[in-house]
């Protein structure tokens, strides 16, 4: 078992995302990505079988499609296949934990 507190393992980059590998198993992956208002994870896809969720802990800001965009807030969970494009545009500064299974 093991702890980590992300408000303290990982802040904030000026020049991009800030990135933190929370843990990594043959079963998952949990990361934790840190955007700066206007930073943002361009839209992309993997071509492999799995998924992902991303959850916003903290601030404000899109999850990205190739469709379109959905606001996201606090609290807010994008599940999705990972083969499916996916990004996130930060409009406050913003924190996010992404789940990947399995992992990449």
């Amino acid at each position: 078992m093991k702890k980590i507190n992300l408000f303290e393992a990982n802040g904030f980059n000026d020049l991009g995302l800030k990135k933190l590998l929370v843990h990594e198993s043959p079963y998952f992956k949990i990361l934790n990505f840190n955007f700066r208002a206007g930073q943002q994870l361009p839209i992309h896809s993997h071509d492999i079988e799995g998924q992902l969720s991303i959850l916003i802990l903290e601030g404000e800001g899109e999850f990205l499609a190739k469709d379109g965009t959905l606001p996201a807030k606090a609290g807010d969970v994008l599940v999705c296949d990972i083969a499916v494009p996916h990004g996130i545009r930060a409009i406050t500064d913003m924190r996010t934990v992404v789940t990947i299974a399995p992992p990449i």
